[in-house]
């Protein structure tokens, strides 16, 4: 098969997604990657080709390869995530939107395009966590405990756009990441960026059911295929505070060949089918081709 990586620059030497080209190359399938942050793009050419079977994005919220993504999408060529899938996670207002309305435990989220409009939301609701609507990889991302704490905030926050606030959900510190590869869903742990101070180690833990069932719930909503959700364990149960499409996948077992597997079958079927298979039902293990050694280009180059 032929795949079209787009990766960002944040990501260029990344091991996901370095690791899934080198083992997709490795296979036997030619890998093209663009880095839309750093290239002059032919928009009308790239979209016109159509030479390759499915495109893959690995970029940072905000950055120009969703563009890229969606223009491909437009074209009728297969995406992974599905692009307007993509769109509904990134604009972090947005997949609050409809995460609520479709069930999802979610806390109430409000939104404004200027910090000091933040002012306006009750001072029953604080402690507020803020951040930006297009943020990722934890970045700005705020516990505030006061109306005053906030107004002192608003400079920091000016240059972030459109922001979102949630109500603080009290928990221990430790965020749950569920990921979700070629159907399955694995569980970690890990300290909460709102609690630096906690010091536990990233690390596999059991999924429980519940947890389970509101992973696979999300990847059903959002139209999702491989994704992250971050869950708190709130005194009401568990409370999904972000999704995330194609994650780190960090502490997954044999995450590349996983993540490359599921971009074949992806590419084959031509859509996403954006459900996951809860653990009671998973299928037996996929066996997987032998692992050999390749060579990646340096840059991780215009094509692989």
């Amino acid at each position: 098969m032929k795949l079209c990586f787009l990766v960002e620059e944040h990501y260029r030497h990344d091991g996901m997604p370095i690791e899934v080209i080198r083992r997709l190359t490795s296979w036997g399938h030619r890998v093209d990657v663009l880095r839309p942050g750093g290239s002059l793009l032919h928009m009308t050419e790239v979209v016109q080709a159509g030479t390759h079977d499915a495109w893959v994005l690995k970029t940072v919220s905000g950055g120009p390869g969703l563009t890229l993504l969606e223009a491909a999408a437009s074209a009728g060529m297969t995406t992974v995530n599905d692009a307007r899938s993509i769109r509904g996670v990134r604009d972090k207002a947005l997949a609050a939107a409809i995460g609520r309305s479709r069930g999802l435990p979610l806390p109430p989220t409000y939104a404004a395009a200027r910090p000091e409009l933040l002012a306006e939301i009750p001072a029953s609701q604080y402690p507020l966590v803020v951040k930006p609507a297009d943020g990722s990889s934890g970045r700005a991302v705020y516990l505030v405990p006061s109306p005053d704490r906030l107004a002192a905030m608003v400079p920091e926050l000016a240059g972030e756009g459109m922001l979102i606030a949630q109500p603080y959900v009290t928990n221990s510190g430790i965020d749950v990441k569920v990921y979700c590869v070629g159907g399955e869903l694995y569980a970690t742990e890990r300290c909460s960026p709102l609690h630096p101070d906690r010091s536990v180690p990233e690390r596999r833990v059991p999924l429980s059911a519940e947890v389970a069932a509101i992973a696979a719930r999300v990847g059903a909503v959002y139209g999702l295929d491989l994704y992250g959700v971050d869950v708190v364990l709130g005194p009401d149960g568990p409370v999904v505070v972000d999704v995330n499409d194609f994650p780190s996948f960090r502490q997954v077992p044999d995450a590349a060949a996983r993540v490359a597997r599921a971009v074949l079958g992806l590419a084959r079927t031509g859509g996403s089918s954006g459900a996951a298979v809860l653990p009671s039902a998973r299928p037996h293990p996929v066996q997987l081709p032998a692992q050999a050694p390749v060579q990646v280009p340096a840059a991780a180059g215009e094509s692989a």
